[in-house]
């Protein structure tokens, strides 16, 4: 059985809220600190089940998430049935959630077809690392590509700008791309995000469009593990409290960590988060992959 105490579920709790929106992979972090700290850490995040308490603070982040954008979805998913009802002046909310599912379909069955590959690298912390890199480089790439640009501005209905810009066939092309977030290191919504400013959209829009396209990837991975996590005798009795504990933790972060981004991508950079993870990853290489 597996077993973690409060402060270590409380920390990678934490860790996982704060980091799972923002574009510098939840589950990159979720390796590389406890690597970091070693001792009992390592060994904790050594065990194949601490991946299931990992998808189980995913969870809390998907329920924080749509809270969060709960009316927008409301907005959306009405706009759409009235789409399906009228043939005149539909509106942006059927071809919005189009895409939406579209792009959410490659994660889903790419998570079902590789889920032994991704099991058996998570946990690895030079793979983390080097994926981690390779997120930094692509939010630089990203930044420095569209600088020039003038974005696609559709400040007062960004659903609206979201069709304009994604099609379909793209909205799909998103989705393979967001799979590549199931290797830690990785972000889910770093990849969403850069797609759409590649496609020219603000930035503002394009994060918009990651947040409404992280929801239902979240939940549905966390709903087909969660299963195994809650199975008799998977997790001691004793951590029953940490893994509550973890997951609060996980919402109240993630809670947070959104309302801050929304705000902060309204006219910040993507750069901070690129060097961070360059570095991060870069340094975590040397030291699990020279030394290790």
């Amino acid at each position: 059985m597996f077993h973690f105490t409060y402060l270590q579920s409380i920390v990678i709790g934490l860790l996982q809220g704060i980091t799972e929106l923002f574009p510098v992979s939840s589950l990159g972090h979720a390796v590389l600190v406890p690597a970091w700290l070693g001792g009992s850490w390592k060994t904790f995040a050594a065990d194949p089940q601490y991946l299931l308490v990992a998808v189980a603070f995913h969870l809390a982040s998907a329920i924080a998430l749509f809270i969060v954008f709960g009316s927008r979805w409301i907005t959306i998913l009405q706009s759409a049935i009235q789409g399906l009802r009228k043939s005149t002046n539909p509106g942006s909310g059927l071809p919005l959630l189009t895409r939406l599912v579209v792009g959410t379909i490659p994660v889903a069955i790419i998570g079902l077809l590789l889920n032994k590959l991704f099991e058996r690298n998570f946990g690895k912390p030079v793979l983390a690392a080097i994926f981690l890199a390779v997120n930094g480089l692509i939010l630089f790439s990203v930044e420095r590509l569209t600088e020039r640009r003038h974005p696609h501005v559709h400040a007062k209905d960004s659903d609206a700008a979201i069709v304009e810009r994604v099609s379909i066939g793209q909205a799909f092309v998103v989705g393979v791309g967001e799979s590549t977030a199931l290797f830690a290191g990785i972000s889910r919504f770093g990849v969403s995000i850069s797609f759409g400013m590649l496609r020219g959209l603000s930035r503002s829009i394009a994060a918009d469009f990651a947040f409404l396209l992280a929801f239902p990837a979240i939940l549905g991975a966390s709903i087909v593990k969660l299963p195994k996590l809650l199975h008799h005798g998977a997790i001691a009795s004793a951590s029953q409290g940490p893994l509550l504990a973890g997951t609060l933790a996980a919402f109240i972060a993630t809670f947070i960590s959104v309302k801050f981004l929304v705000r902060y991508f309204k006219s910040n950079s993507l750069r901070p988060f690129a060097l961070y993870c360059l570095a991060v990853g870069l340094i975590s290489i040397i030291r699990f992959g020279l030394f290790g």
